[in-house]
């Protein structure tokens, strides 16, 4: 028997804001995840199994953390709004108790601290471009991890990135001082 692929879904291109993105999210069901870059509806690709491998990694070390025992996650795949035109997914996100909490009344957040992990479609522009989102939004860091060249490289601020591989040990402080690790080990 032959499956058919399932065509891909028409997307508008009339939006403009991020209310009018979530007003069409829940007006129309939709498989997939998506993020809302000023008009533009971005696909998020499904994760390949060495993606779920590096997510399983970092959210078990996350669980050692003093944040976590404190009630802070690691959440993946969770809504970060930038603004009222831009609404990113990271791959992994940080938010307080106290922001969770706010979710549960409706109010949008913004994670402090985004980790992606660089697939295989995303451009240079398209890293930068995320980068730069996160810090308008008020992040203090985020992570780019690349599985290829197994390497994570470190925003302190959307201009300003050092990388670290092998032996190095990368750490969140001092946003997250006890979450660090060495590159080596996340991807044995």
């Amino acid at each position: 028997m032959i499956e058919l692929a399932t065509p891909a879904p028409v997307l508008p291109t009339n939006l403009r804001t991020v209310d009018e993105f979530e007003q069409w999210q829940q007006q129309y069901a939709h498989e997939g995840s998506y993020e809302f870059v000023r008009g533009r509806i971005v696909e998020k690709k499904e994760m390949k199994q060495l993606e779920a491998f590096i997510i399983k990694f970092l959210t078990r070390l996350f669980s050692a953390t003093s944040a976590y025992q404190q009630g802070d996650e690691l959440f993946q795949e969770m809504d970060s709004y930038i603004d009222d035109t831009r609404k990113r997914r990271p791959d992994l996100a940080y938010f307080t108790l106290a922001q969770i909490v706010e979710t549960g009344e409706g109010i949008r957040q913004r994670t402090q601290f985004a980790i992606e992990i660089l697939s295989e479609s995303e451009s240079f522009q398209d890293v930068t471009e995320k980068v730069q989102d996160y810090f308008d939004a008020g992040a203090v860091l985020v992570w780019y991890v690349l599985p290829v060249s197994r390497k994570i490289v470190v925003y302190t601020s959307a201009d300003e990135s050092k990388s670290y591989k092998g032996g190095a040990v990368v750490s969140a402080a001092p946003l997250l001082p006890d979450f660090q690790f060495t590159v080596s080990d996340l991807f044995a």
